[in-house]
């Protein structure tokens, strides 16, 4: 039975959106409630370690969003929320996206990543189909579409030189990476034998408020606060392309409404940094924020030896990813080109914005950051 809301005002569009809890998905959710009227969201999320449901603790009390606690490869649920609102568009951001984790425990990552992805596209065949044509390909109601957003590091790694296009050969390292290509050739299929109307989005490194604490920036931050060393893989020369997340956000949204069916389409930050220069200007800006505003060497942790104590030597270099990438740097010129999206936030006014959001919400670190993260840091770190 379809939503009643929808039976009231057809003009209302009825987003699904997966993983609304995480990092990308949270503030694309703040995102589309801010950018557009007559919508209604509905995030699936599981609320494993990263998603977090305090992040949309205030826009729940907007009744354009609506929450669904359950995970994307149970067909039950994703079937039921179809039932239950007339879905014009999905766009999956549910994905197990730590590559350390991949590498001590693959299997999780296939079973999400590709198999939850085949079963949303399975749901949404299902109930955006409303006939076939006299080739017996299905016909879609109109206006639909399926969104599948992944990563740049379904690409591989690259040398000094070059940059990732569209075109780019699939060249996985890593059971994350290689989970997500998966599920990218999914996508791909479900296009070219049902003629469903798809996009995909591959984005580089996001970073921003909402981010949990177990990848570089904000792990670096958290350390920072506490005093303790802080862990750099290898000799710290790893190159990543940082897009902010506001940023990916809006491409995401233009892609959504404007991209041509079945394109994919790459969306960078033209921010290329080696992992040694985001730690040192991570520090480099918390010192120089607190010593701009002293209200914020509050949140340093019991014990914190003071903001002097925050410079390179808390630097430590441990043993390397196994089969860590190199580098990563996309060009985004498609997008650009055919639908006028450019990165707008540079990366030394983004880093500041980041900073700034986790000095004054040490709250929701503190909440995300327990049980199963304390656990997942030991093993991870502490022993390296």
């Amino acid at each position: 039975m379809q939503n009643e809301l929808y039976m009231e005002n057809k003009n209302i569009k009825y987003y699904l959106l997966t993983g609304g809890a995480g990092f990308i998905g949270a503030n694309f959710v703040k995102h589309m409630l801010k950018a557009h009227s007559d919508i209604k969201i509905i995030v699936l999320d599981a609320l494993t370690y990263a998603g977090n449901l305090g992040t949309l603790k205030e826009d729940l009390k907007n009744d354009s969003l609506i929450f669904v606690k359950g995970d994307i490869c149970d067909s039950k649920v994703t079937n039921k929320i179809f039932e239950d609102y007339n879905i014009d568009y999905l766009v999956n951001f549910a994905a197990e996206s730590h590559v350390d984790r991949s590498i001590e425990n693959p299997q999780i990552f296939l079973q999400t990543n590709i198999l939850g992805t085949q079963n949303l596209l399975d749901t949404a065949k299902k109930f955006w189909t409303v006939g076939k044509d006299e080739n017996g390909y299905p016909i879609y109601r109109d206006g639909v579409k399926y969104l599948q957003v992944s990563t740049d590091e379904v690409y591989g790694s690259l040398g000094d030189t070059g940059y990732f296009l569209e075109t780019t050969p699939l060249d996985p390292n890593s059971p994350y990476s290689a989970s997500k290509t998966g599920a990218d050739l999914i996508v791909k299929a479900y296009a070219e034998t049902f003629k469903m109307p798809v996009n995909t989005t591959r984005c580089s490194n996001n970073y921003g408020p909402y981010h949990f604490p177990e990848k570089l920036i904000p792990l670096i931050i958290k350390n920072i606060l506490e005093g303790k060393k802080l862990p750099v893989y290898g000799d710290g020369s790893n190159v990543r392309d940082w897009l902010y997340v506001e940023d990916h956000c809006k491409a995401i949204d233009l892609v959504l409404h404007k991209g041509r069916i079945g394109e994919i389409y790459n969306v960078g930050g033209h921010n290329e940094k080696q992992n040694i220069e985001i730690v040192k200007l991570t520090i480099a800006t918390i010192r120089r924020l607190m010593e701009q505003n002293h209200s914020y060497q509050q949140v340093l942790k019991p014990g914190h030896p003071g903001i002097g104590f925050i410079n390179d030597d808390m630097i430590t270099f441990v043993k390397d990813r196994l089969g860590h990438d190199q580098r990563y740097a996309i060009d985004p010129q498609k997008i650009s080109k055919e639908l006028g999206w450019l990165p707008e936030t540079k990366f030394e006014d983004g880093i500041v914005k980041t900073i700034t959001w986790y000095l004054e919400n040490q709250g929701w670190v503190e909440e995300v950051t327990s049980g199963d993260y304390q656990n997942y840091y030991k093993q991870m770190y502490e022993n390296r």
